[in-house]
């Protein structure tokens, strides 16, 4: 009950920056090109910051074996993700699958999860929340990507990963990390402190993409439906059912779990307009989930700590 509660009241600061950043957009304090540069400078700089500064700590024998725990867990929840969007989609006729199973499968673990971990858990939480983002960037420049280009070249998805920020960062991080690398105060401040932008840099620019959007449009869509009851219910609550059943509790799951139950991945758009699928689509399930997760996610903390806490 207490994780709902402290879930609850997070989700609603987080609210209020979003709230912050819709109306910059309304008010046209921040633009269109103003909104893709806030992203840019989330996505190559903040975050990766917010990274590589969780990686800076003691080294601690039990804190590496959650860490590892982590990995493994996460990849368990990203698989069952992938499994239950296709199979609960599999006799779904639409010229939009593609996007639709996408969305279903990959969560805004980034904009949305880390800033809630970090409030419910402290810099452990985000340290093992780096590790649910290396798999989840690993499914989604492999899996991910041939689903939606509708190609499986090996040297492009080698190259998709090798170059993605979050995978660099982490792995550099894990270095400093296991050889124990000593790290200048004068350097570690500062990257500290550009971390620290991470969670209302993120909520300002979710913000401006709900400003941006016609909700209404949106919403009259039928596969959006089928996003919101899996992305935001089935798999979830599968997940918890699964570690349940398994005997998996503690800290390292839920942080696992509350990352899988995040509303559809930012990127999802980004890939929409990348390899021609439904914008309208994508776009829908990103804003609709986002939205309904201000309600969800406290619920699903609650099950949480009932089932895994």
């Amino acid at each position: 009950m207490e994780l709902a509660r402290i879930t609850a009241q997070q989700v609603l600061i987080l609210f209020v920056m979003i709230l912050t950043g819709a109306v910059c957009f309304r008010s046209g304090l921040i633009k269109e090109d103003g909104k893709r540069v806030l992203s840019d400078i989330l996505l190559y700089l903040i975050a990766p910051a917010m990274l590589i500064d969780s990686y800076m700590v003691e080294f601690d024998p039990a804190t590496f074996h959650n860490l590892l725990m982590t990995f493994v867990l996460s990849g368990v929840l990203l698989l069952l993700g992938l499994a239950v969007s296709f199979i609960f989609t599999w006799k779904l006729k639409s010229p939009n699958i593609v996007i639709l199973r996408f969305a279903c499968t990959f969560s805004n673990a980034g904009y949305m999860g880390f800033p809630l971990i970090r409030a419910l858990f402290g810099e452990e939480g985000i340290l093992y929340a780096s590790a649910f983002l290396t798999m989840f960037n690993l499914l989604l420049w492999t899996q991910g990507y041939v689903m939606t280009s509708g190609k499986a070249r090996p040297r492009e998805i080698a190259v998709s990963i090798a170059s993605c920020p979050s995978i660099i960062v982490v792995v550099s991080g894990l270095l400093i990390y296991l050889l124990r690398i000593p790290v200048s105060e004068i350097i570690k401040s500062p990257i500290s402190m550009i971390g620290d932008m991470n969670t209302p840099v993120s909520m300002i620019v979710i913000g401006l993409t709900i400003a941006g959007s016609d909700i209404r449009r949106l919403l009259k869509s039928r596969e959006l439906g089928v996003v919101i009851l899996l992305r935001l219910f089935v798999t979830p609550l599968i997940g918890a059912l699964l570690f349940f059943v398994l005997g998996v509790h503690g800290m390292v799951p839920m942080i696992a779990l509350i990352l899988e139950a995040c509303p559809c991945a930012a990127i999802t758009t980004m890939f929409a307009i990348k390899f021609n699928h439904s914008q309208d689509l994508a776009a829908g399930s990103v804003v609709i989930t986002t939205l309904l997760s201000i309600v969800t996610l406290p619920l699903y903390s609650l099950i949480l700590s009932a089932m895994v806490g």
